[in-house]
């Protein structure tokens, strides 16, 4: 919720101030959540450590990726991925996210965009782009991921 108060022209809220409320919707809570939490793990991940990752993805099934380097069905395979990833990525210079679409239904939502980085992975630098859309749920009132799908634009393939 945000609330703005105006205040007469001495700089004081007394009356005759006007106080404004306006409550943002579940779609926008979503997208603080996923241009804060979500962007900070994908950034760790990134940078050698699935941590938050793996803090932000459910524990519970149905958990899966259709990665652009490998592909994981269930909680313990996704966990596997995880550490491979750590493995593999190191000094992230640089994440973007360029949302294209999201939305919330429920208790579901879902987000799709092209993910821009600069890392090192497996000892070298590279930059690339994925395509990525992933599926949410909220449970016990915090977003989790539940599904991941990323690969290359068809252009870069």
């Amino acid at each position: 919720m945000i609330r703005i108060v105006l205040i007469n022209g001495a700089g004081l809220a007394s009356p005759p101030s006007r106080c404004f409320t306006w409550r943002m919707s579940e779609r926008d809570d979503f997208l603080v959540w996923v241009s804060s939490q979500l962007r900070d793990a994908e950034m760790a991940v990134h940078n050698g450590d699935a941590t938050a990752r793996r803090a932000i993805w459910s524990r519970k099934e149905p958990v899966t990726v259709f990665g652009a380097w490998k592909s994981a069905v269930g909680s313990t395979e996704v966990d596997e991925l995880f550490s491979l990833l750590e493995r593999s990525f190191s000094r992230c210079t640089s994440y973007t996210h360029e949302l294209v679409a999201a939305d919330v239904i429920g208790d579901m939502a879902y987000t799709v965009g092209y993910e821009h980085t600069q890392a090192t992975v497996n000892g070298e630098p590279h930059t690339y782009t994925l395509r990525a859309t992933q599926i949410y749920r909220r449970e016990g009132g915090e977003w989790k991921v539940v599904h991941r799908h990323g690969d290359a634009p068809p252009d870069q393939a």
